[in-house]
């Protein structure tokens, strides 16, 4: 992460909204830099709140005169305030990327399924994220470490294209977990870590298979790689949580173009367990 940091002053306390069909205004109150294509914004409602996300779930977020984005929350109120991550590669995300303290977007939702950690009370937790995909996790991760008693060990493994392309460099040491592990697919000079496929940092995990829950987030064949690795291990299949994305538009179930198989993605997901996942990610036509 680089050092850019532009903060303004939080605005006062609001009250939910009620129609999360219609965009809400939210004020950028922070930003900064993850990679240089990836940025996170933190948010506040300008007037009347959205109703509570919880990790996992997603909002569509309205940049004014461009269009909306599905973008998966990065922080919730209760553990860093609400933002979300957006990588620039079109023309609403590169629009969102421009946007300055100050400026206003729009917000609807929340929408979709959470991780529901709440399942892995007592249980080993492996959270395991491939590029972006650390920032939907992030919440979730935040939430574990923060009351580490309510689980067994946790363990957090990222994977990135380059160490460049890393998130939440900083965040990351600071985690008291059993082990975190990164590794990268191409070195740059300086890099002395770990080299090849995340799911090789599965060797170096403490976890009783049989006694845990895995959290997955990144491109779909790294999800396909590391839940077949997870189940193989000894994780059953209905404890390893998986978030899919699709070309989402309507959010309300409606338009169908999220749809995976027999389900929409936008009310059915993006979390779903791998027992579900599975055959419709191993379907070539879907």
């Amino acid at each position: 992460m680089t050092t850019e940091l532009s903060v303004a002053a939080p605005l006062a306390p609001s009250v939910r909204h009620a129609e999360p069909r219609l965009p809400v205004p939210y004020r950028v109150i922070a930003r900064w830099r993850e990679t240089p294509d990836t940025i996170t914004l933190r948010l506040d409602p300008v007037a009347e709140a959205l109703a509570g996300f919880v990790p996992g779930q997603f909002a569509m977020v309205h940049c004014f005169g461009r269009g909306e984005i599905p973008v998966s929350v990065s922080s919730i109120p209760t553990t860093g305030g609400l933002a979300h991550t957006v990588r620039g590669v079109g023309a609403v995300s590169a629009g969102l990327c421009a946007t300055r303290v100050g400026d206003v977007l729009g917000l609807r939702g929340p929408y979709g399924t959470g991780w529901e950690l709440e399942r892995a009370l007592g249980q080993d937790v492996i959270v395991v994220a491939g590029g972006i995909g650390l920032a939907p996790l992030r919440p979730l991760i935040r939430d574990a470490v923060t009351e580490p008693r309510r689980h067994g060990r946790v363990n957090v493994l990222i994977g990135a294209r380059t160490p460049d392309d890393l998130l939440s460099k900083f965040e990351t040491r600071r985690w008291a977990t059993a082990y975190t592990g990164v590794t990268v697919d191409r070195p740059a000079d300086g890099w002395s870590g770990e080299v090849g496929l995340v799911t090789r940092l599965l060797d170096r995990a403490r976890f009783d298979p049989p006694r845990s829950w895995a959290f997955v987030c990144g491109p779909e064949p790294m999800i396909r790689a590391t839940a077949r690795d997870l189940v193989h291990r000894g994780v059953s299949a209905d404890r390893v949580r998986v978030s899919l994305e699709r070309n989402m538009r309507c959010a309300t179930a409606t338009c169908g173009h999220c749809q995976l198989g027999p389900v929409l993605l936008c009310r059915d997901g993006p979390v779903v367990s791998w027992d579900r996942a599975e055959p419709w990610l191993s379907a070539r036509e879907l």
